[in-house]
This record gives structure tokens, sequence and C-alpha cells, in this order.
């Protein structure tokens, strides 16, 4: 109990520390159109936005979105939110990707960081990551890993950002 408690802690810190700082440029690239884009022109102005940082290796990562993807309907009937994933695969994997995404029938945006370009601006090690864009644009939270559950810990700060 102490452990989770030091953790929670430490990621509440970390997320508190990256809040409010500005939104990289870094491209990504859209895995259905298959066209680049800048990161901070993913999200919806004026809207919160969540994302996952994933791979298609990362077991957590797919438990993480597959939890998320089945309270997203209720959720965005509580809060009006957008959310997208980014896959830090390399580029030969997109195929990988787009094929996961479409098996899972995810209805979001999905994109793909095919050289960590992006993972390196956010200056993040490790997937699962999520980031959650507040309204003004800026980094509001963000935390790693994912332990079953904690998905409702970050629609609670979602909640919060959205009122």
């Amino acid at each position: 109990m102490k452990k989770i408690t030091v953790l929670l802690a430490c990621l509440f810190l970390t997320g508190s520390l990256f809040a409010q700082s500005e939104l990289p440029d870094t491209q990504i690239k859209d895995v259905n159109s298959g066209k680049k884009v800048p990161f901070n022109e993913t999200y919806t102005k004026g809207k919160v936005t969540l994302v996952s940082f994933w791979a298609t290796w990362c077991v957590p990562c797919k438990k993480e979105i597959k939890n998320i993807s089945k309270k997203l309907p209720d959720w965005q009937k509580e809060a009006d939110f957008n959310y997208m994933t980014v896959s830090i695969d390399e580029s030969r994997a997109e195929g990988l990707v787009r094929s996961y995404a479409i098996s899972q029938g995810w209805k979001f945006p999905f994109y793909i960081d095919p050289n960590s370009d992006l993972k390196r601006s956010l200056n993040f090690q490790t997937v699962p990551f999520t980031l959650i864009i507040g309204k003004d644009g800026k980094v509001a939270f963000m935390h790693s890993g994912y332990e079953e559950g904690g998905e409702e810990e970050v629609f609670a700060k979602i909640k919060e950002l959205v009122k």
C-alpha cells in the first residue's frame, strides 16, 4: 500500500511539473490518411483532449486503451472531450498499428510517431503514457504507466478541466 501511495504521489507531481506547458509542433503521421501533421494541431481548440501513447507490443497500453474505449461513449455524455492515440512503433509497423486499430473498432483518431520525435519532444521514456491537453491547448496533466482502474482517475481530471 505504501508503494502505491508513493507511486501515485510521484505520478501526481510529474503531472503537475509539466502542467501548462506548450504542445510541440513535432510531426506525427495520421495512420488513416497517411498525412503528417504537427502534434499541436491534432486537438480541437477550446476542448479538452485525452491522448494515450502506446505501442503494438505493449500489453498494458492495449489494456488501457481497451478500457477507455469501452467507457468512452458514457464518459463523453458526461464530459465534452476528445480522445486520440499515438503509437510509438517504428514506421515499418504502421500497417500493424492500422490493422490493430481497425480490428479493435477504434472510432477515434490514431497516429504514429515513427521516429520517436514526439516522444523525445515530450520527454517521456516509456509507454503507456497519458497526456491531457487543456482547453487552452497546453499540457494540463501527464503520467506514465497503467494500473487497472487508473483510467477513472484520468477521467476525474478530465471532468475538472472541462468545467
